[in-house]
């Protein structure tokens, strides 16, 4: 039974559940639900690690060698990590299913020689033989660059130019700091200082900075001057006038710039101090009390490195707060040391309340919970989304435990869907009107949300030769408005009618020629086809709607043989490869979820799914997955939530076989 369940879908009425199905759903969903009491925190929260691959650890190996802080401590449990993470072609990739990544084993690589482990290893030459086999260190990304850079191993003239006076274009400006994503601009704002600076730091027992270290990664070593986009007659002459042509010959006008800036004095001069003042004062200002910057790596490494670099010390003050904030993120058991990319207890929290609440009655856990949530409800006046957004009320939720400066639309939208199905007569509550009204004002002028920001939808961005990797804005996209719409389909308020009809349109006008919806920040068309099945039956769209028939016919066929449903990470390269993959528990759920917002549990291919779960379900109540199905950047940066095999199973299960009176209204 779908989570909302309004009486003019055209639903059929479900058939009794056949006995041994329902008694095996029944079954699954106690155990899945001791198994999520076993693992609430004292407090009242649930928060798993997540995962990423193998480059989060190396540049935090990076930040420790370049501020010269020890290394012994831990280098034994970071090496077995390492090397329980490498694939057998002796690579390292985006996720432990993926094909290798030059990138991500260069930047291995030279972290387990930081560490001490010797080129002569049989796994090191693994790893050499995969970097030459796919170019060598000459098809390195850009931010892999700028860290090899640092070592000396990677000419600071083949990086992209990107001068700090950026930070001084005003927001009226098309390009400026605020038209980047919230997570671009908390990373590059302290690399300006770094890219200014262009530092040098020491390697271990070597003290000179010219050195030969990875010349055996090079296919031509004597020959290092890589450039990181063709020439500019041949960007013309390939693309024409496009906003590529424009940002390389913008690049190149810049780095003529930046070597008048570094040798004469003058109005240059005094202009990049003052704009690297203003760089240092920004990263300050967003600073959390505990040291985080937006409560993710990236932001807080190159912060780090930028405060080091202006001559910050590591006693005291915020660099010091910055190094026990990324201290914070570090993993260690039987498989090794590692660092978080982030961590998720808000997301983690309200989705396991939404979990438990689908699968039975409110328990007394359930009042923790939600007073743990409800503490860290963001009310400070201050955040970069005011910018864009400057008479909203402050009134979200971050995904991180402290995060004031980046509440985000997702988080904000799951736990009003949270606190609702807890308790109904919330509706009317500070923190659901806040929420609310702070996710209505973050409306896009195309009808939908984006994570962060409003208006952030400057993608021609992606085309500055410093964004190979595509991320550089944050519009709206469908598994975001999916989420905002079920909260006020669940709230029900007929004030928000206008809000609502806009954010179905974009669906109609975003859902894909085959059915489906793209999925931002889950892998990948199964999570957004289904985030918008469930929003749609929430706003009371009927069944027989064009959309919802054409999605529902899209997850029936891409349902696996096996009855699961499962995504590869290549479905966002490859259109061919969209609802194909391994079935996962993750992903299974997802489909389950999709089709039971509209069909009966009568449905076969819900019952194949269910099949699958019970089926798959471990001893202890949970279920195993491998696979990474969460999203950081498309083709770039996966994510593996650790209780994402947990909660979205027992949700499915719960709209399956609803272990409550079905004569009750259904939120």
């Amino acid at each position: 039974m779908a989570a909302c369940a309004p009486s003019d879908l055209g639903r059929v009425e479900p058939k009794p559940l056949d006995p041994p199905l329902a008694q095996g759903a029944a079954r699954a969903i106690a155990s899945a639900r001791a198994f999520a009491k076993r693992i609430q925190r004292p407090d009242g929260h649930w928060c798993a690690e997540l995962e990423s691959n193998t480059t989060i650890t190396a540049e935090y190996v990076f930040m420790r060698q370049a501020l010269g802080l020890e290394l012994d401590t831990k280098r034994e449990a970071m090496i077995r990590y390492f090397f329980g993470q490498q694939k057998t072609d002796g690579s390292w990739g985006l996720a432990p299913n993926h094909v290798g990544d030059v990138s991500t084993t260069a930047e291995t690589y030279l972290a387990l020689r930081i560490l001490g482990v010797l080129r002569s290893e049989s796994r090191m030459q693994a790893a050499e033989r995969h970097i030459l086999a796919h170019g060598g260190l000459a098809t390195m990304r850009v931010f892999t660059r700028i860290f090899f850079a640092m070592f000396g191993l990677f000419p600071w003239s083949h990086v992209p130019c990107l001068p700090p006076e950026f930070i001084l274009l005003p927001p009226s400006v098309p390009v400026n700091v605020y038209a980047l994503s919230s997570w671009a601009r908390g990373t590059i704002v302290p690399l300006l200082i770094l890219l200014h600076a262009k530092p040098l730091f020491a390697l271990p027992n070597d003290k000179s900075i010219d050195n030969d270290w990875l010349d055996h990664l090079w296919l031509d070593p004597g020959n290092k001057t890589i450039p990181y986009s063709d020439p500019l007659v041949r960007v013309l002459l390939d693309e024409g006038l496009s906003y590529k042509t424009l940002f390389t010959t913008i690049d190149r006008v810049l780095a003529g710039y930046n070597r008048v800036v570094r040798r004469v004095a003058g109005p240059f001069a005094r202009l990049r101090l003052h704009a690297l003042e203003r760089c240092e004062r920004w990263v300050i200002e967003r600073q959390e009390k505990n040291g985080d910057w937006g409560g993710i790596f990236p932001p807080m490494l190159n912060t780090v490195l930028a405060l080091f670099v202006n001559g910050h010390t590591m006693e005291k003050g915020p660099l010091s707060l910055g190094l026990e904030a990324i201290e914070r993120f570090s993993v260690e058991d039987a498989a090794g040391f590692r660092i978080e990319p982030c961590q998720s207890p808000v997301w983690d929290t309200v989705l396991m309340m939404r979990a438990l609440l689908d699968s039975g009655p409110a328990e007394p856990s359930l009042a923790r919970a939600r007073d743990w949530v409800t503490r860290l409800q963001i009310f400070d006046e201050h955040g970069d989304w005011r910018v864009t957004n400057p008479k909203g009320r402050p009134g979200g939720w971050s995904f991180e435990y402290v995060n004031t400066w980046y509440p985000d639309v997702d988080d904000t939208a799951a736990v009003v869907i949270a606190f609702l199905k807890h308790d109904p007569a919330s509706r009317t509550s500070e923190a659901v009107t806040r929420a609310v009204d702070w996710i209505v004002s973050m409306q896009n002028d195309d009808g939908g949300w984006a994570s962060f920001d409003r208006e952030n939808d400057k993608t021609f961005l992606n085309e500055i030769p410093f964004s190979d990797m595509e991320s550089l804005c944050d519009p709206s996209t469908p598994d975001i408005v999916g989420r905002a719409l079920e909260a006020l389909g669940i709230l029900g308020d007929p004030k928000y009618r206008d809000v609502c009809a806009r954010g179905i349109a974009y669906l109609r006008a975003s859902q894909e020629p085959e059915g489906s919806w793209f999925g931002r920040w889950g892998v990948n068309y199964v999570y957004g086809t289904s985030n918008v099945l469930a929003s749609l039956a929430c706003q009371r769209i009927p069944a027989d709607d064009p959309m919802v028939v054409r999605a529902l016919g899209w997850l029936r066929s891409v349902q696996n043989d096996d009855g699961g449903w499962g995504e590869c990470l290549e479905s966002y390269a490859k259109r061919a490869l969209m609802g194909k993959g391994p079935s996962t528990a993750s992903q299974t759920a997802w489909g389950l979820m999709g089709l039971l917002a509209y069909l009966p549990r009568d449905d076969q291919a819900v019952q194949r799914g269910i099949r699958w779960l019970l089926d798959r379900q471990t001893p202890e109540g949970s279920w195993d997955e491998d696979e990474f199905t969460g999203t950081g950047f498309p083709n770039h940066f996966y994510l593996r939530y650790n209780l994402y095999r947990h909660y979205f199973p027992l949700m499915a299960l719960g709209r399956f076989a609803p272990q409550r009176d079905e004569t009750a209204p259904l939120l």
